[in-house]
């Protein structure tokens, strides 16, 4: 199959993660753990975690503003911001909106996207679908996670796997060659309360005893997710290779979602891509939700693993079920 004409460019990207460094030495007094279950379960020696008053939209616009004057883009001509988040500051308005007032981009349109870990591909393919149909020209696609707000602390099978930090992109029509070469986006409905925040919305709105519970903070079902996640990881990169027309040979650099070295380990040789070609920063950061690919695709740019013309594959898997992938022509 040949690969088609790419329709958005990523033009630069940024990122910002709290000064805050949570390490497993550190979990080991706040909670029943030991470093070496969390390292030999998850492959995680710290987190980044943010101060209290530090929320999503002023994390997104510190790497926003990263990205802006990395690819001299002016918040006046930014048409759209598409904002990934599991972890509104807010319930209204948008996060997005939020962030658009911080950067001053008065011009564009601004709204949110739900899709958990996969958010940030999920955003990216709204940006190009925008892009591609002629509404605008340069789009601003943003992934901020504050996920210590919504882990239940003395909960060890979910606490330790945790970090916060934000990235963004700036894209705009593809002219040159490069950009996104295939996406992929699924999910499954069915499978929700295997991770999930059972309370905090309309239907089960918080009250006392929700509280007390502490069902609004983070549900999950450790092996069924692990089990979901590497099938489902293996089968978007498949998709996102094929509608490419390359292989897993054709791949530069893997930069999967960063949840755990086990699933990463397992996305990799599922995609026929070495070790030595996959990124990996989990053991830094944690898993930051929908913000590691674009803070793992920065740290990448930055240490020269992304080169022009090389093909990258980004793959993720989160709550909803959802997944995603993509394969990039950098």
């Amino acid at each position: 199959m040949k690969s088609r004409k790419p329709l958005i460019e990523i033009v630069s990207t940024g990122r910002f993660l709290p000064e805050r460094v949570l390490t497993n030495a550190e979990l080991e007094r706040m909670v029943d753990t030991t470093d070496e279950w969390i390292l030999e379960r998850t492959g995680i020696r710290e987190r980044r975690i943010a101060p209290c008053d530090l929320g999503c939209a002023e994390m997104g616009a510190r790497a926003s503003r990263i990205a802006m004057e990395r690819a001299g883009v002016q918040a006046g001509e930014v048409d759209i911001i598409v904002v990934s988040t599991a972890t509104p500051d807010r319930l209204l308005p948008a996060t997005a909106c939020d962030l658009q007032a911080k950067l001053g981009a008065t011009h564009a349109a601004a709204f949110d996207v739900s899709a958990a870990c996969s958010g940030f591909i999920y955003a990216l393919t709204v940006a190009e679908g925008y892009l591609a149909a002629g509404h605008g020209e340069i789009a601003l696609v943003v992934a901020t996670e504050k996920m210590s707000g919504i882990v239940d602390w003395e909960d060890r099978s979910t606490c330790v796997l945790f970090g916060d930090g934000a990235g963004a992109a700036v894209v705009r029509r593809g002219t040159n060659g490069r950009g996104m070469l295939s996406s992929y986006i699924r999910s499954d409905g069915t499978l929700a309360e295997l991770l999930w925040r059972p309370a905090g919305g309309v239907l089960e709105p918080l009250d006392e005893a929700r509280l007390a519970a502490k069902d609004h903070m983070v549900k999950m079902a450790g092996r069924e997710v692990f089990k979901a996640a590497v099938r489902s990881m293996a089968e978007a990169a498949d998709q996102a290779l094929a509608r490419a027309g390359l292989t897993g040979e054709d791949i530069d650099l893997l930069i999967p979602h960063q949840a755990n070295m086990r699933i990463i380990e397992a996305t990799a040789r599922y995609a026929g891509v070495p070790m030595e070609k996959v990124f990996v920063n989990v053991d830094r950061y944690g898993n930051m939700s929908s913000a590691t690919l674009p803070v793992a695709m920065d740290e990448a740019i930055d240490e020269g693993r992304l080169k022009p013309g090389g093909h990258a594959l980004l793959v993720a898997f989160g709550a909803g079920f959802t997944w995603a992938s993509s394969v990039v022509r950098w």
